[in-house]
């Protein structure tokens, strides 16, 4: 068997061909089972009540909203049934109280006064009560002042016309006004796509609206149905999950006069946050979009349904651009509303894009100054620099370096004679009698530190410790006049 891939347009299909030279037909490959729905692709729901019990009694306190959640062909049989029922009922009412007053025997005497005139068998009493209940009048069968019964008969047969009239008709109204109807001239995508959007992965899909008349105050919202298990072992078959599509932004807030293309952006809020295109094959999942808005014409809310499966959500795909601009006014070019072309996408999920961003990114300025016994401070603030680290020098640093504007060779031997000046306060005092022996650093290095950092040397031992003071001196010479006799002896017997 050999594939040949044909390019229609930018839609891909695979077309397989028998080779002529092999010897044995290839079974067709075998179709994925058909996943249950939660909701249709036409907003239908799928789902089924069952073992209500003595629950129904329920359906018959709403009888209206119960007649008109009936399906067309039960509210016409039930609009038949109840006239007819009525009209039936009514005529034998009539026909009677004609039998038991004995009209139906006295018809044809002049003499007689009946309750009903011409009424003298069922057919003639029921055309009396279609002229009556209809206000036709033909002015040949009419009540007489003679019958108190008919009277009251007549009153009854005008309130429960207007009763029956009333909620059947109303029945029937609403039955056509709703705004369900309205729902089939808004257009959902068959797919939806997940692409990158402003450096970000983003869930999109397409909504249109075919008529003219707007959707007032337009509302879209999206819930993922997944089956999960808590930590305590409850397993949830189909738990609800809000997908943000605007909410903060207002975004979701639609002005549906052209289609558009609505955007979840995966983020470490959502719930895509690990999914990545391997994983979504094993994956199973469903999205409910719910769009709703107040009919321009009628001003009545309609809504709108569709969803997604996992199968129906492309990786790596965008929507193709319908709207183009003619000689003053906008086209909407609907053919190519369901339409996608492959684009540049990373296959992996956002989680795993940030954990490989971190382990890819180079370490931060404070642990490379901490890393090393080496490193030395002027090494750590010539990284500072280069780097444009925002991390500020410490206060005693600032006040001995001066101001910021100093160039960064001056900036390199202050901070080293600085240094210098307070180790001496943290080494033993042996130490710190043979760091202060003329000679030991750099000369030509420490007559150029000592020219120029003069001024921040002096501002710096002004903001030490008293007892840090009066070793100074003052003046960051020699400390013998500080020490106790005996070990000034030892002092000067070492350099003498």
């Amino acid at each position: 068997m050999s594939a040949l891939r044909k390019k229609f347009g930018d839609d891909y299909q695979v077309v397989t061909t028998s080779s002529s030279g092999s010897g044995f037909n290839q079974p067709p490959p075998e179709k994925k089972k058909k996943r249950q729905r939660f909701v249709d692709k036409n907003g239908r729901c799928n789902v089924q009540h069952g073992n209500l019990g003595g629950e129904t009694s329920r359906y018959l306190s709403d009888l209206f909203t119960t007649l008109v959640d009936l399906k067309w062909r039960w509210n016409l049989f039930i609009f038949i049934l109840t006239y007819t029922v009525a009209w039936l009922f009514m005529a034998s009412m009539w026909w009677l109280i004609a039998y038991i007053r004995g009209d139906l025997n006295k018809a044809h005497n002049d003499k007689y006064t009946p309750c009903v005139a011409n009424v003298y068998n069922f057919p003639s009493a029921f055309l009396f009560f279609i002229e009556t209940e209809a206000t036709i009048g033909y002015g040949y069968r009419y009540i007489t002042d003679k019958c108190p019964e008919g009277i009251i008969l007549f009153l009854f047969q005008s309130i429960l016309g207007s009763i029956v009239d009333a909620f059947l008709i109303g029945c029937m109204f609403i039955k056509m006004s709703q705004p369900k109807k309205r729902a089939e001239t808004l257009m959902f995508s068959e797919h939806a796509a997940i692409s990158m959007r402003d450096g970000k992965l983003t869930l999109m899909f397409r909504v249109g609206n075919l008529r003219n008349s707007h959707m007032v105050s337009a509302q879209i919202r999206c819930k993922l149905l997944k089956s999960r298990q808590t930590p305590e072992g409850e397993f949830l078959p189909l738990d609800q999950l809000e997908l943000d599509v605007g909410f903060s932004t207002g975004a979701d807030q639609l002005f549906l006069v052209s289609p558009l293309t609505i955007c979840h952006v995966i983020d470490t809020k959502s719930p895509f946050y690990d999914l990545s295109q391997r994983s979504m094959q094993t994956e199973q999942f469903e999205i409910v979009v719910i769009l709703e808005g107040i009919v321009e014409t009628t001003g009545m809310t309609c809504q709108a349904r569709t969803s997604y499966t996992e199968d129906e959500v492309l990786w790596g795909h965008r929507f193709f651009p319908v709207i183009s601009l003619e000689e003053g006014f906008f086209k909407v070019d609907y053919s190519q509303f369901h339409a996608t072309f492959e684009v540049p996408t990373p296959p992996y999920s956002v989680k795993e894009q940030e954990e490989a961003l971190l382990l890819s990114s180079p370490l931060m300025a404070p642990s490379l100054c901490n890393s090393g016994e080496k490193n030395s401070s002027l090494d750590c603030l010539e990284t500072l620099e280069d780097n444009d680290s925002t991390t500020k020098l410490p206060t005693k640093l600032q006040k001995i370096t001066g101001r910021d504007g100093l160039p960064k060779k001056l900036l390199r031997m202050s901070s080293t004679t600085s240094e210098m000046t307070y180790s001496f306060g943290d080494l033993p005092m042996k130490l710190q009698r043979i760091s202060s022996v003329p000679g030991v650093s750099d000369d030509k290095g420490a007559g150029k530190a000592s020219k120029i950092s003069t001024e921040p040397m002096s501002k710096s031992v002004a903001d030490l410790p008293p007892k840090l003071q009066r070793l100074a001196g003052g003046g960051g010479g020699r400390m013998d006049g500080h020490l106790p006799p005996k070990l000034r002896k030892m002092n000067s017997d070492r350099f003498t």
